[in-house]
């Protein structure tokens, strides 16, 4: 049985897709699958175009295919890329193999659905980012629009589609993806990431590192991606910057980071801190320096993503307060397994009142660490890479 998955980060790369791409690839060799991956080659650090890491072929594109910021560098870096791995995909699919094509680049799905079935391949849409619908979202243009028609009707091609979450499969049903053919696996915490007491040494000395001990840590770790309202956590920082207990970090990088760091330094806000993405093995302790840890979200973007970045957080025993659409299902998510809040990102006294109940709470704070373990230890790897196997056999063998 042969699997073929396409996506434009791979280990050792630490974006989201990537690292979850990695477990699930490896996971599916151990289980005796023959597992190719074609990726891209990162901007700045040379790697093999080929080569093999725990039972995975590793294919990597060169080209513009790192993270680059700004619409144009990102459009060529996406056709680029695209183009390229097409060529891969279409010399490494064989008749009766299963292809995943994930959304990074957007609508690559397209372009994998033409090669699946011009080789006599099965086809699955692992959908984590649904365009053209976020571009409309975030540009407030049309234009995008002009994309769906390919896109529905690559996704009602495929031989399976599979979403984060019920909001998510809710829009590929509205494109007429039949329910027999559409799934929803959660995405997971990234393997080995854990919770560490709070006198585990490695996470008192990155505190001591990075100067935060005796504070009360506010988190953000992850992609600084478009679809996330970091404006409302500027504006309670701000509110909250006379209050030297409390301490706001940032850990990770993307679009964003630029004008973040620069709104920062605009409103001189001492109790804001910046830190680079951390390489897998450190990640239980960078989440868990954090006695709090935000997640958001855009408005008009929840029904198009799912913040992976919950399940690394609640694997490592934090609470989270989610800044977002009130509605959506990762604020019901939050509410109702008691990992931690919700608030409507408008309502910017409200996130900074619910950053001083927490903090001046560490009952609360253990509670809903304790519920963070328990939602966990329910939406784990071992459980979603199960029924991942589930879904690719039957497929392989048909």
């Amino acid at each position: 049985m042969a699997l073929v998955f396409v996506n434009r980060f791979y280990w050792p790369a630490t974006p989201a897709t990537g690292q979850l791409l990695t477990d699930l690839a490896s996971h599916m060799a151990a289980q005796g699958w023959s597992v190719t991956v074609i990726t891209s080659t990162p901007t700045g650090h040379p790697l093999p175009a080929f080569e093999c890491h725990e039972g995975v072929s590793i294919v990597r594109t060169h080209g513009l295919c790192g993270t680059r910021r700004g619409l144009v560098a990102k459009a060529v870096a996406f056709s680029t890329f695209a183009l390229a791995a097409t060529v891969q995909l279409w010399r490494h699919t064989r008749r009766g193999d299963v292809v995943v094509a994930l959304t990074d680049p957007p609508l690559i799905g397209v372009l994998a659905q033409w090669v699946a079935r011009t080789r006599g391949a099965r086809l699955v849409h692992w959908v984590h980012d649904i365009y053209p619908e976020i571009a409309v979202a975030l540009s407030r243009s049309r234009l995008p629009d002009a994309l769906r028609p390919w896109r529905n009707a690559a996704w009602r091609g495929a031989d399976h589609c599979v979403t984060l979450g019920q909001d998510m499969a809710d829009v590929l049903r509205s494109a007429g993806v039949s329910p027999s053919r559409l799934s929803v696996i959660p995405n997971w915490a990234p393997v080995g990431v854990s919770a560490l007491p709070r006198n585990a040494p490695e996470r008192l000395a990155l505190r001591r590192e990075w100067n935060l001990e005796d504070q009360f840590v506010v988190g953000y770790s992850g992609n600084l991606g478009r679809v996330h309202d970091l404006d409302p956590i500027v504006a309670a920082a701000a509110l909250l910057k006379d209050d030297p207990t409390i301490a706001f970090v940032f850990v990770g990088d993307g679009p964003q980071h630029a004008a973040l760091r620069d709104r920062v330094q605009s409103a001189k806000l001492d109790n804001v801190r910046f830190r680079p993405t951390q390489p897998r093995d450190r990640l239980s302790a960078s989440l868990g320096i954090a006695d709090l840890h935000l997640v958001t979200l855009r408005p008009g973007c929840e029904r198009f993503v799912f913040p992976s970045k919950l399940y690394g957080i609640a694997a490592a025993g934090r609470p989270v307060l989610f800044v977002g659409p009130p509605d959506c299902e990762i604020a019901r998510q939050v509410a109702a397994s008691g990992i931690g809040a919700a608030v409507d990102g408008s309502r910017v006294a409200d996130i900074a009142a619910e950053i001083r109940r927490f903090a001046a709470s560490p009952p609360l704070v253990a509670q809903s660490g304790a519920a963070a373990i328990r939602f966990a230890e329910q939406t784990g790897a071992n459980k979603a890479l199960a029924q991942w196997h589930s879904l690719l056999a039957p497929l392989a063998r048909s």
